[in-house]
């Protein structure tokens, strides 16, 4: 349908919208008026990315000075094709003149896009990308000039390579969307390479769709991002983690394994130095005089040939002469030697190290002779010496590039990072696990490229709460901040606070009641009880899986894990991801056969962050505690002092943000559309006090009834009970009167009319 918002004519794809989609896009459409960012929070299953493209894609079309150019962000592959399947059918309700000349693409990793029969076989991302690598580097392409039949190359590649040249990659790719899916299906039926070819119509395309790290991770940004145009709109979805996102990007961790490794790369890297020495000493010698002149700008490589980039950001690389000491490959190879020798007897001292890069840059100088600037060039200096090495197998180089990646950091950065060196995890100190992690702490590093660059970046989720953090986390100013709440006919989520069990003993994860009998007593007969009134699925998460192991032990020792599959089948997620995907899936088999089924999860794991449990599949949530960090990490306790210093951000605050948020987001799996009903229970004391419960978003706090804030498990027994009696019944979809929740193209008519007579 179209209809008319403040003088704009918005086609919408469905046939109704709610109120809040309206109002939705009523705000980013001011952000949009105003040049700036916006920070939005809209309740999950209200149709936030339907509501996004089409306010954005009718703006431009009504705007022809500015041109549709979307960049649309998600956390995971899934996300990304559902955002396209939306795309689609907005495109299809567009007028033909307008539709016929856009184009929407997916971007992903070769592993998602790679065609070529023995190629795409591997299963891990980096061995695939070694095996394009092999069959597409320049000097591989090169050599089969002379020598075709020995040397094996990508066709699909060669097809590309030849249809850029001669400028014809457009035919290749009609107007239009394109999924995953699509681009492999082209790829098989013209025999083009699906990723290289949208890695290059990305500069043309009307919208893009791709992960965070393509824009957020200087290492592929800097590659994939940098020819984006200042007029692009920058969509970050599901953003309530945008935070730790970022700072994982700039951050960097050293095992004993990743030494080892940069041993080995360099033992291989010296033996190729001496092969070519014997063989094409030249080589060598023309990458020595282009480095006194300075690194071979990256932009000049040919597409098959950029690996990653540089890990700090743009603004922040020097463009100067690579210093004498490193440019010959011998003595750059000699002062690696030092630096893995030197982390490595740092590694292996037994102490606890926790310092500025400042004074480690002058730890490694006093130990390695390495001066405090040179390091900084060690990432672009080790590219360009594989590069003139011709080094295809570039996974079996990850551990010497981490190496490099740490150094380029420790010499570029003097704020917002900490190198922490612990002989053993602290939680279990019998384990000798030594790391080195130059850890980040600033997130805004990571996102300011982006705020400076692109004129509109809005930042959406359905868990943002409380929201006025961010602005300060992020350090950026929005010009429209903003949280929904949804419009329901029937009151069809149902949060509970549980604050004791039936034998009033309260409970809680705090540390020093979490091992108590009772509270796992209580928390067991919660869910049994639960289990045995609640149809279909109930999925649990715990704080952590510590905890998670030992609770199911404690239950299964006291009986009541038999009890409660008496009920309902149990399944596990676990940190291996195949399990988790196997327990899911037949998880889902079991409500879908009527047997139902209990799933225990974690929040911050694969299931809390991007599976959906609607409708059947998730009648009921638990939350086991308040999932708090594990607050004795002294990365967390390094993180927190530098937002105390810098942003004024209390301890307190910030423990208290974070933990709400992931809450939030795991009770929200529950409830996906309007039409589709759940419980929610917040089983910790702490959630019945004020500071605890206002972090929560408020579209949930506004179901939250005060009866509902100090429950004991026979009550929420009770509850439960009553609320999936009241879902029993018929109930009017729309709503009526000014309780409307579904708003036809005629009540919009009648609302603008209204609108214009007052």
């Amino acid at each position: 349908m179209w209809f008319d918002l403040d003088g704009l004519p918005v086609c919408f794809p469905y046939e109704a919208i709610y109120p809040e989609q309206q109002a939705y896009m009523g705000e980013l459409k001011r952000a949009l008026d105003a040049r700036g960012h916006a920070l939005l929070e809209m309740p999950t299953g209200t149709g936030k990315t339907a509501a996004l493209i089409s306010l954005i894609t009718s703006y431009s079309l009504a705007n022809p000075s500015r041109p549709l150019h979307l960049i649309y962000c998600t956390r995971t592959v899934h996300e990304m094709e559902k955002t396209l399947a939306e795309l689609r059918l907005l495109f299809s309700h567009l007028r033909p003149e307008d539709a016929c000349h856009l184009l929407a693409l997916g971007l992903s990793s070769r592993k998602n896009l790679c065609v070529h029969p023995q190629v795409s076989a591997s299963a891990a991302r980096d061995s695939v990308d070694t095996g394009c690598r092999r069959l597409t580097a320049s000097w591989v392409r090169k050599k089969a000039e002379s020598d075709r039949e020995s040397t094996p190359l990508c066709n699909y590649f060669e097809t590309f390579y030849a249809a850029d040249r001669a400028g014809e990659l457009a035919s290749y790719i009609p107007h239009g969307v394109y999924t995953l899916a699509d681009l492999r299906s082209l790829g098989r039926e013209r025999r083009i390479c699906p990723y290289f070819l949208a890695r290059q119509m990305v500069k043309r395309a009307n919208v893009v769709v791709y992960s965070y790290q393509y824009l957020l991770d200087p290492k592929v940004a800097s590659i994939v991002s940098t020819e984006m145009q200042k007029e692009c709109v920058v969509v970050f979805d599901e953003a309530h983690n945008i935070d730790n996102v970022c700072i994982e990007a700039m951050s960097v961790s050293i095992r004993k394994q990743t030494l080892e490794g940069a041993k080995r790369n360099l033992r291989h890297i010296s033996q190729e130095i001496d092969r070519f020495k014997a063989t094409d000493a030249n080589r060598l010698r023309a990458e020595y005089n282009r480095l006194v002149d300075g690194l071979a700008q990256r932009g000049n490589l040919p597409i098959s040939d950029a690996w990653l980039a540089n890990p700090a950001l743009p603004d922040d690389i020097l463009k100067e002469a690579v210093p004498g000491n490193i440019r010959r490959a011998e003595h750059f190879l000699a002062v690696l030697w030092r630096l893995v020798k030197t982390l490595d007897e740092l590694i292996e001292t037994g102490n606890v190290v926790n310092e500025r890069p400042v004074s480690f840059a002058s730890s490694i100088y006093s130990l390695a002779v390495i001066d405090k600037k040179t390091p900084r060039f060690f990432y672009d200096r080790l590219q360009s010496l594989l590069l003139t090495l011709e080094i295809t197998d570039t996974d079996q180089f990850m551990h010497i590039q981490k190496i490099c990646d740490f150094a380029t950091l420790i010499g570029t950065y003097t704020r917002g990072f900490s190198v922490i060196i612990e002989p053993y995890d602290d939680r279990m100190p019998n384990i000798c696990d030594p790391v080195i992690q130059l850890s980040c702490h600033d997130a805004s590093l990571a996102i300011q490229p982006v705020f400076n660059h692109f004129q509109t970046v809005v930042i959406t989720s359905g868990t943002l709460s409380p929201i006025d953090l961010y602005p300060r986390l992020l350090n950026f100013n929005p010009v429209i901040r903003r949280s929904f709440t949804m419009s329901l006919t029937r009151d069809c989520i149902c949060p509970m606070v549980l604050t004791r069990g039936s034998d009033q003993l309260p409970v809680s994860t705090k540390f020093d009641m979490r091992s108590d009998p009772g509270v796992v007593r209580n928390y067991g007969r919660l869910l049994l009880e639960m289990a045995s009134a609640v149809p279909d699925g109930i999925v649990c998460f715990f704080v952590s899986y510590s905890y998670m192991d030992g609770i199911v032990s404690s239950w299964n020792e006291m009986g009541i894990l038999q009890d409660i599959m008496q009920h309902k089948l149990v399944f596990i997620e676990t940190p291996d991801v195949v399990e988790t995907t196997l327990a899911l899936d037949n998880y889902r088999k079991a409500c879908d056969c009527g047997r139902g089924a209990v799933f225990f999860s974690v929040a911050r794991g694969k299931v809390a962050e991007g599976i959906d449990f609607d409708r059947h599949y998730g009648r009921l949530v638990i939350m086991f505690g308040v999932p708090f960090q594990y607050t004795l990490s002294k990365i967390l306790r390094a993180r927190l002092e530098y937002l105390r210093e810098t942003f004024q951000i209390q301890e307190g605050d910030f423990l208290t943000f974070d933990a709400s948020r992931q809450a939030a987001q795991c009770v929200g799996r529950v409830i996906r559309s309007k039409a589709d009903y759940g419980m929610m229970i917040f089983a910790d004391k702490r959630y019945s006090r004020h500071d605890k419960r206002s972090k929560l978003p408020g579209w949930m706090l506004s179901h939250l009834h005060e009866a509902h804030l100090n429950l004991s498990t026979d009550m929420a027994q009770h509850t439960a009970r009553e609320f999936l009696r009241r879902m029993a019944q018929p109930y009017d979809k729309a709503g009526s009167g000014v309780q409307k929740t579904l708003l036809t193209e005629e009540d919009l008519q009648d609302m603008s009319r209204d609108a214009m007579e007052m």
